[in-house]
């Protein structure tokens, strides 16, 4: 009896052990399976995909049978069209479709309108594509006469105009989130960009003139660069060229408080609906989402067009900072109205259409940080939403060194124990051999112990 019963426990590890180096084997190839194929291809976000989608039908369909796209609460692409054979083509493509009545043609000659009508200081427009409709927005500086004729050119134009007065004021947002200073005033570094050669910080273009100097100390110690371009009013971005040419480490974090950072791993631009976060010196990390594309903003400086409007919260001292989401560069803080504590409306330079202007490229991280998910997200979260890192003294524009980036600094625990790769089925067929040769091992023994047995008896 006792010898049957260990027959049928080494039956069962046996078996046990080869469907343990089945399981393992797939674990493997599905691992294997899911990597990227391209090793230093960056990664794409849940956000991108969702946009990328919505992009692509509103360019394959054109501007007279859509009216713009944009991710739903659930992370899913919209797409706004104007008759049910176009919303078919939409739905069979993937994508939910809105059926409107005004075409993307529409609500670009009604702000073409606007923008030849004579300028109002304090006022700003924008396509709000989810209610099919150009939003007119005035601050408290607006006065009543000019309210007045902006009303009645909307009415002009159509009932698809719509009238708003905001709180506070229109503004540009000098100083920033890590600062940089001169004599022309105190601002933000955004991003670290590079043509190749040079090094630079990509920052808002109002925060000073072509020839501006500056340090990363009030007392005018420590001088970091010079700005050579500048861009502003028309679009918000200017060049500052480092003194050394090289940005140094940690090029690639931008700083988010209390110690953190992000490692940026590309450039993109954001699409209506896309949860985004803005760090800045005064405010600290903030979130929201992209209200509109393309918004002009009419400051007491001059216009700017062409900016990602967000419900995103900003103050003074948040100007040039920089906006990302899931590690994508997206912006540079303009401007807006409003504040941190009652809310308001910020303003963005797209990074795309700057670097594309400069002639310059993101300095982004060559390791592929894991991306968060995108859409109907809590309270911003730097640790888990953005893949926090801690940067040490590194900051947007800074040399400092970053450490205890996002999976590198993982024990080797911890990665073999991520599914998401090899190690997993590979500590399983580890294992399962492990228990194959014991118990051929065990066999074995047993069979030369009841040899031994039997010889003994019968000797002699």
């Amino acid at each position: 009896m006792r010898h049957a019963r260990r027959r049928m426990v080494r039956r069962v590890t046996r078996l046990a052990a080869v469907g343990g180096l089945l399981l393992g084997s797939v674990m493997v190839t599905r691992a294997m399976a899911s990597e990227p194929s391209d090793a230093s291809a960056l990664p794409r976000t849940t956000a991108q995909s969702a946009s990328a989608t919505g992009s692509d039908l509103v360019s394959r369909l054109g501007t007279s049978r859509t009216a713009g796209s944009w991710i739903d609460s659930e992370g899913r692409p919209v797409v706004a069209v104007t008759d049910k054979d176009t919303a078919a083509q939409v739905r069979k493509a993937g994508a939910t479709a809105k059926v409107v009545r005004h075409s993307m043609d529409d609500l670009k000659s009604a702000t073409g309108t606007l923008r030849s009508a004579p300028r109002v200081a304090g006022t700003s427009w924008a396509v709000d594509y989810r209610t099919n409709e150009v939003v007119v927005r005035a601050d408290s500086t607006v006065s009543a006469a000019d309210w007045s004729r902006m009303t009645e050119l909307a009415e002009n134009i159509g009932g698809f105009v719509r009238m708003e007065r905001t709180e506070g004021t229109f503004t540009t947002r000098v100083n920033g989130a890590q600062p940089i200073l001169s004599t022309g005033g105190r601002c933000s570094a955004g991003f670290n960009v590079t043509n190749g050669q040079s090094d630079f910080i990509l920052t808002a273009g109002h925060c000073g003139p072509t020839g501006s100097v500056w340090f990363a100390d009030n007392r005018g110690r420590t001088q970091i660069g010079k700005t050579i371009e500048q861009n502003f009013p028309g679009a918000d971005f200017s060049l500052v060229q480092y003194d050394g040419g090289r940005a140094g480490d940690g090029a690639d974090v931008v700083a988010i408080g209390n110690g953190n950072g992000v490692r940026i791993t590309g450039a993109a631009d954001p699409t209506v609906g896309q949860r985004v976060f803005r760090s800045g010196s005064t405010s600290g990390l903030r979130d929201g989402t992209v209200t509109a594309l393309n918004a002009t903003v009419n400051y007491p400086e001059g216009t700017v067009t062409g900016l990602i409007e967000t419900n995103v919260c900003a103050e003074p001292g948040d100007s040039g900072g920089p906006m990302f989401s899931e590690g994508i560069a997206l912006g540079v803080t303009s401007g807006g109205s409003g504040d941190c504590t009652t809310g308001g409306t910020t303003f963005f330079q797209p990074v795309t259409k700057a670097m594309s202007d400069l002639g310059v490229q993101m300095i982004v991280s060559q390791q592929q940080a894991g991306a968060g998910q995108q859409g109907a997200s809590p309270a911003p979260s730097a640790a888990a939403t953005q893949g926090a890192i801690a940067p040490g003294a590194a900051s947007p524009g800074s040399s400092a060194p970053a450490s205890g980036v996002g999976t590198t600094t993982q024990t080797l625990l911890a990665r073999l124990t991520d599914t998401r790769n090899i190690g997993p089925g590979l500590l399983v067929i580890g294992g399962s051999m492990i228990a194959l040769v014991a118990t051929r091992f065990i066999r074995a023994e047993q069979d030369r112990k009841a040899y031994q047995r039997y010889y003994s008896a019968t000797w002699g």
